[in-house]
């Protein structure tokens, strides 16, 4: 309903316009613009343009047209930035006389606002058209804004480089389109195809899109360096990641200011009808979409929910590096910006004395010294006079606005919304706690307490024994004669690094990584180079595995091999004092864990068709190396198992099961990894191909049959199926290893 008077109304459209510093009669104007014809077309012609000659394959063309739609996006995006600082300054003197009454005691304050905001819209008007051509001042369509945003342009670059034969330029085009869409089954097998194709580097699976989200690199970085307990590197870190995310923020609020809007539509008697409740509205969407600009910057690519405090959380581990780096100091004044966020926070206060008495000086002669950094205060600030502006029109004007903050106080909200206010946080705070009670159920599939179909073989620890889910370790599943053997192969014939791609270790320096797979260990058994029996133990023993697995958890039926690797870890002499990490950071075999969301992300770089996994140990003469199971906040330790000879340890792949290694820091440590699949597509046909091998040389291969279809075609191997990709380092988690 439209206020009966005009004053509240145009309060609010002058002060959300000081406030977002935007440019009403631009926003509202923008396809009068008569500037001259400018280089920058318009890039959501040129990408129409570049998808119809894609349609006409008129591939050289197509290309052009596209790298150039992309290119002018973030050119304009540069632009508009650059234009926005250059006209900061525009009309301040008006703005100086705002409060000032004029000479007969009233106040031009209406006015002097009003010739504010034309001075800054001239600014910009013209700073804008000199670059920009008439047509690329007008609003881009929400389909454009889509393809954009789901990063279709490069879908079609990837397969327009492929007609062209420029298979670098394909595969990074391919991998960028994935890393906003990692459910995109067709790509990720493109992007196999990339890798084994003559002329395609490592060099091209980068991320093209990256400058945009440096903030997530640098997140990911800190999170690695507290990791790595490295505590100087990860608070540097942690304040890059925030100054960072705060650049980011003010580009998406900067892109709200400058992208022409439309002026609300009349929604009859009970409508915004005024001119100056129109401006207000009109105002208040700008400023909402600012205020989403939260939630757009804590969202990773390919992702649908944005992360929740993105901001404050960076803050909390910024203080703690801090503190544990001795840097009390900026551990304060770290603390004392997140507590502009949450004043009333017990932890962080309690936190705050404790620096206090630390220092051993009172708070008040500290206080002066380590004030909140001054970019936080304004940014609170700001937000929450924008958040009162938007509540007021919520309010009295019927505008729409959904709060992206969890930490926005209540004397924020007017009066007459708290209830339903207060309601909806009920109901968020619900969700969130159904959540975490459902996260440890497993839907995998498999049902642990199956009979167990080998003579001599004995369940040493069940669900119950390992506080889990689907765990089991089974002893007796190995000769001694048997461990003997697999370990004299490993040292004959296992690479260094991962034994398939030539990886160093990818987890710690402190050990030489050594691996062996199937395939490999047939070859070098045609070749002589090791015992025909021994490669065969080591294909035999996979399938004494899946035979006992499928058994004990009741597999559906079909359960394939994904990947089978012998892997040694050997301390490096001289290097274990005072070593902190992990052989093996704690992580989900199926999915990206996150320990402090405790999400699971199902996306690459996990192996997500991974169901089953399962790690036969050879020996136990060395130092560390035990399994543990954790909850999902890789803290709590839920149980652990001693590597023995014939010790098999079989668990779901899923979030249930969190695990790591612990440091090997002596000796050689030994296993078979194996993992199984129930999607038939994603089996493993370097297996198969060993098979094929010893068939050729008239030897048959032992065969399990209680797993469903043993005997495959030619495929993809569950491994080959996922990007090489580094992973992205949630705190002490990983994913997509092929090692456990």
């Amino acid at each position: 309903m439209a206020l009966d008077a005009n004053h509240f109304a145009v309060y609010v459209a002058m002060q959300s316009i000081i406030l977002s510093s935007s440019t009403l009669i631009l926003t509202a104007s923008g396809s009068s613009f008569t500037s001259s014809m400018g280089p920058l077309l318009p890039y959501d012609l040129l990408y129409y343009s570049g998808v119809r000659a894609y349609f006409q394959e008129d591939w050289d063309k197509a290309a052009e047209l596209l790298e150039k739609s992309i290119a002018n996006k973030e050119s304009m995006r540069r632009l508009r930035r650059k234009c926005h600082e250059d006209c900061f300054d525009a009309g301040t003197d008006m703005l100086a006389k705002l409060d000032l009454p004029d000479s007969e005691g009233g106040s031009l304050w209406d006015l002097r606002a009003l010739e504010w905001v034309q001075q800054r819209a001239e600014c910009l008007r013209f700073c804008v058209g000199q670059s920009v051509s008439p047509a690329g001042l007008l609003p881009v369509s929400i389909d454009i804004d889509y393809e954009f945003s789901t990063r279709n342009p490069y879908n079609f670059l990837q397969v327009i480089y492929y007609k062209l034969e420029k298979l670098q330029k394909a595969a990074s085009a391919a991998h960028t389109f994935f890393v906003a869409n990692p459910s995109h089954l067709e790509m990720r097998n493109n992007i196999e195809k990339y890798r084994r194709m003559k002329g395609v580097t490592e060099a091209a699976f980068q991320d093209r899109e990256q400058h945009s989200e440096m903030h997530w690199a640098l997140y990911d970085s800190a999170l690695l360096s507290e990791a790595s307990s490295d505590w100087p590197l990860a608070a540097r870190k942690w304040r890059e990641s925030v100054n960072e995310t705060l650049r980011q923020t003010e580009d998406c609020r900067v892109h709200c200011q400058m992208s022409p809007q439309s002026l609300p539509e009349d929604r009859g008697v009970d409508g915004v009808d005024g001119v100056f409740e129109k401006a207000a509205v009109l105002s208040l969407s700008l400023l909402s979409c600012q205020q989403s600009c939260v939630t757009q910057v804590a969202t990773r690519p390919g992702r649908i929910s944005a992360q929740e405090d993105f901001l404050p959380t960076q803050l909390e581990h910024q203080h703690i590096a801090q503190f544990k780096a001795d840097d009390l100091a900026g551990a304060i004044q770290t603390l004392r910006s997140l507590l502009l966020f949450y004043p009333s926070d017990t932890d962080s206060l309690g936190n705050l004395q404790f620096y206090y008495e630390t220092l051993g000086e009172d708070k008040e002669s500290k206080d002066k010294d380590k004030q909140p950094d001054q970019e936080i205060a304004n940014y609170v600030n700001r937000s929450l006079q924008e958040k009162k502006l938007l509540y007021f029109g919520k309010e009295n004007l019927g505008s729409d606005f959904i709060d992206p903050d969890l930490w926005t106080p209540e004397d924020v909200i007017p009066a007459s919304l708290r209830e339903s206010w207060r309601a909806e946080k009920e109901k968020l705070s619900k969700k969130v706690k159904e959540e975490e009670k459902e996260e440890e159920m497993d839907d995998s599939g498999f049902f642990a307490g199956g009979p167990v179909l080998q003579v001599g073989v004995t369940i040493t620890m069940d669900d119950v024994a390992m506080n889990g889910t689907n765990r089991v370790v089974l002893d007796g599943v190995m000769t001694s004669k048997e461990c003997d053997t697999l370990l004299q192969l490993a040292t004959a014939a296992a690479s260094a690094g991962d034994g398939y791609r030539g990886r160093r270790s990818p987890h710690t320096p402190h050990e030489k990584f050594e691996g062996l797979t199937v395939l490999k260990a047939a070859k070098l058994a045609q070749d002589g180079m090791v015992n025909q029996s021994d490669a065969r133990l080591l294909h035999e023993l996979g399938e004494r595995v899946r035979t006992l697995l499928d058994s004990y958890f009741r597999s559906p039926p079909g359960l394939f091999f994904s990947f089978t690797h012998l892997v040694c870890r050997t301390a490096i002499t001289g290097d274990q004092a005072g070593r902190l990490d992990l052989s093996h950071p704690v992580h989900v075999d199926n999915c990206l864990l996150e320990p402090e969301t405790g999400h699971c992300w199902r996306e690459a770089p996990a192996f997500t068709h991974r169901d089953l996994s399962a790690v036969l140990y050879l020996n136990d003469n060395f130092d560390g190396g035990d399994l543990f199971f954790t909850t999902r906040d890789a803290k709590t330790v839920k149980a652990r198992v001693r590597p023995g000879c014939g010790r098999l340890v079989g668990f779901s792949s899923g979030p249930v099961n969190p695990h790591g290694v612990t440091a090997v820091t002596a000796g050689r440590r030994c296993a078979l990894a194996l993992w199984f699949t129930k999607e038939k597509l994603h089996r493993d046909v370097e297996r198969e191909e060993a098979e094929a091998l010893w068939a050729a040389d008239g030897q048959g291969v032992a065969k399990a049959t209680e797993g469903g279809e043993a005997k495959g075609t030619s495929g993809r191997s569950g491994r080959s199926q996922t990007p090489k990709e580094k992973s992205r380092g949630r705190g002490r988690v990983t994913g997509g290893k092929d090692e456990l």
